[in-house]
């Protein structure tokens, strides 16, 4: 088989919707790693949100499905965990997806300078993704799926995800 450009297979994989959240794509989400030959191995290293997350074996399936359908037939997929997915590796166009879709993105890595700041508990201030509203609450620190929060506006009134993960 010749070589598919890695590029190519950044755009294949750009084109991949997470399973949880459909409306985020898994390079905005920042979980594919490296794309890469060895030798006439295409290796695709894929670094799961956390390591007991329950869709890490969906997605590598999504992948494997995907490339393969491609016509790439020598394949790895490889699990990295280390370092950790970090919420700093959502691509911008990934966090204001993620706020169209009725998400607040988190708010790590999202200082204008571009420092990265932790907050926790009740010292953030996560807006409203409907309305822009800082005036929100925490209803609670688990939602629809690990990786999300349960919060609401106090402002419009409406339940919103906030994207928790780490």
């Amino acid at each position: 088989m010749a070589r598919i450009d890695t590029d190519l297979v950044w755009d294949w994989l750009s084109e991949l919707p997470d399973p949880e959240i459909p409306a985020i794509s898994l390079t905005d989400l920042g979980i594919i790693r490296d794309v890469e030959w060895q030798g006439d191995t295409l290796v695709v290293t894929v670094t799961p949100t956390y390591s007991g997350c329950p869709a890490t074996s969906v997605i590598e399936m999504e992948i494997e499905t995907a490339l393969r359908a491609r016509g790439v037939t020598a394949l790895q997929l490889r699990r990295r965990i280390a370092p950790a997915w970090t919420t700093d590796w959502i691509t911008p166009e990934g966090r204001e997806k993620l706020r169209a879709y009725g998400i607040a993105p988190p708010i790590d890595g999202t200082a204008p300078d571009g420092r990265i700041r932790r907050l926790a508990g009740g010292n953030m201030a996560v807006p409203c993704p409907r309305c822009a509203s800082t005036a929100t609450e925490r209803i609670s620190q688990f939602g629809s799926t690990p990786c999300k929060a349960s919060w609401r506006c106090t402002a419009c009134l409406e339940p919103f995800d906030y994207f928790k993960c780490h």
